[in-house]
């Protein structure tokens, strides 16, 4: 299968989570198009001062890989510079938030697996 990037539907979700400001989810690929136990599979986009505020995964592990930018990521309280190329992952039990706080666009890749 392959989908192009015009098949693609942006939604702003405004104060993700209880963050600042809008993301904009552009999901990569919808659930009934993959057969894995995936519930995202995402681009989430964050303008300067926008984020997404901290939310606890259960039963269910997030992975960011930083596309663009540089993100102000809180893992578990404990507060992180990831620049392009980074990844980080939130497994079941624990909490996050991302925040751009630059002018530069922030774009993360995102997969939400579920167990």
């Amino acid at each position: 299968m392959i989908k192009r990037k015009s098949e693609m539907v942006d939604e702003v979700r405004e104060n993700m989570k209880g963050g600042q400001g809008s993301a904009i989810v552009t999901e990569v690929m919808k659930k009934g198009e993959y057969k894995g136990n995936a519930r995202l599979v995402a681009t989430i986009t964050l303008n300067q001062n926008c984020s997404i505020g901290e939310h606890l995964h259960e039963g269910e592990e997030e992975i960011f890989y930083i596309l663009e930018g540089e993100a102000e990521y809180n893992d578990n309280g404990n507060i992180v510079t990831l620049k392009q190329g980074d990844s980080c992952i939130c497994v079941g039990g624990q909490k996050h938030s991302v925040a751009n706080k630059n002018k530069e666009i922030l774009k993360l890749f995102a997969v939400i697996l579920t167990y």
